[in-house]
């Protein structure tokens, strides 16, 4: 970065990307810090996001783009913030950077892959399939670089990767980094985790094999993911003709996470039409507590309430076990429109597992003022810091892109004080 003050911008999803964008091609210099070896957050791992039911790579494709050929925008993967100090127009941050093994002369090749003896569980697909211990993350993912974990990267497998490369572009001798720079203002995106579906002992998540959740349902039905779109139980590859959704899997339970996630009945409601339009003969169920779709979404529920083949049912899940024969998967609830208990048997089950802000597992070292639900309370932010997007509550991807464009205006005036 030049003696110019920027925009520091915590986390590469969505609305980190929307940010360093309008600063960008506002003529101010952006820096952007992003965990993960690729850039894209959540929405990389949706099959469809609302609201046009786009695959991912729509959207995705076009901010990637304008990052790559904007000079303002300064990239890191692999990289978290641990410290910042300072005040509004003058913070410093300490970023430390995780090794890739590979640099940037990778053309993507994918020879290193080809050649590497290792497998590793791919995180990208909740650990659904395997990739190699060198892997490209996704087919379109930014920046198009290989990475190595070197965790499952035994000294056999190195000399391999190393042999296979004809571009140097692997170098085992990368070495993890510090590096600080200062900043005008800071905007935090670092987006939502999955709420821990394990910790529902009733729910059986972990314990039935075709227990599974709403993100993993995502991958299952995505074009890369480790199905190649078609929808199989985890079991036994079956094809999933009768499935049930279970809202409210952690969300709205004192004992669990007290809000309401906001996105889980669309999200549901969306992956039954996965399952009605790959296979016509099938059938889906939605269990809620509430089904909740605000606003022009709402014309989404009447389409799928209206599916003959879906049913909604009103009532809380109470337990779900599996059949040890057969692997279906039993789902007992009370019915409460009718006043009866349900006792039903279906291939696969898909929890719809709560959002839980990152909040809590970072604070880039800083004193970040929480809600009793763990969502940044962004009116008590020190000047020139902003949370934007699912940090300050849950909402879908169209309203954390328009709060990104608005937490970087206001980040802008911070760099011009």
């Amino acid at each position: 970065m030049s003696d110019q003050k920027g925009l520091l911008i915590i986390g590469g999803g969505m609305s980190g990307l929307t940010a360093a964008i309008e600063a960008a091609e506002a003529g101010h210099k952006v820096t952007i810090v992003e965990k993960n070896p690729y850039f894209g957050g959540r929405v990389a791992q949706l099959n469809k996001y609302f609201p046009k039911l786009c695959p991912p790579n729509c959207g995705l494709e076009i901010q990637f783009k304008r990052i790559k050929n904007n000079p303002n925008v300064t990239i890191y993967t692999l990289a978290e913030v641990e410290k910042i100090t300072g005040e509004d127009g003058n913070y410093d941050a300490t970023i430390k950077i995780r090794p890739r093994y590979v640099n940037d002369k990778c053309v993507g090749c994918d020879a290193c892959a080809q050649a590497c003896p290792s497998e590793r569980p791919n995180e990208f697909n909740f650990g659904m399939n395997k990739t190699k211990a060198a892997y490209i993350p996704f087919e379109q993912a930014f920046p198009f670089l290989y990475v190595i974990d070197e965790k499952y990267c035994a000294d056999d497998c190195k000399k391999a990767c190393l042999d296979a490369c004809k571009y140097n572009a692997i170098d085992f001798n990368m070495k993890p980094e510090t590096i600080n720079l200062k900043a005008g203002a800071i905007i935090m995106a670092t987006g939502w985790s999955l709420y821990d579906a394990a910790k529902m002992d009733n729910l059986s998540f972990g314990k039935a094999q075709n227990v599974i959740t709403n993100m993993m349902m995502e991958r299952l039905a995505a074009p890369n993911g480790p199905t190649s779109g078609r929808i199989l139980r985890p079991s036994d590859n079956k094809e999933v003709k009768n499935i049930a959704f279970v809202q409210c899997a952690g969300s709205r339970d004192e004992n669990h996470l007290s809000h309401c996630s906001y996105i889980c009945c669309l999200a549901s409601l969306k992956q039954a039409t996965y399952i009605r339009e790959q296979y016509p003969d099938s059938k889906a169920q939605i269990f809620y507590i509430d089904i909740r779709t605000p606003g022009r979404y709402e014309q989404f529920y009447w389409k799928v309430r209206d599916d003959k083949n879906v049913t909604l049912t009103k009532g809380k899940v109470a337990k779900i076990t599996e059949d040890p024969a057969t692997k279906d998967v039993i789902v007992e609830v009370e019915d409460i429109a009718a006043g009866s208990k349900i006792k039903a048997s279906f291939d696969m089950v898909v929890l719809a597992a709560g959002m839980v802000p990152s909040s809590k597992e970072s604070t880039c070292g800083m004193n970040i003022p929480l809600t009793d639900e763990g969502f940044v309370n962004a009116p008590s932010l020190q000047k020139g810091v902003y949370a934007v997007g699912t940090l300050k509550s849950p909402v879908d991807v169209a309203r954390s892109v328009q709060d990104a464009t608005g937490a970087t205006l206001k980040g802008i005036q911070s760099l011009r004080k």
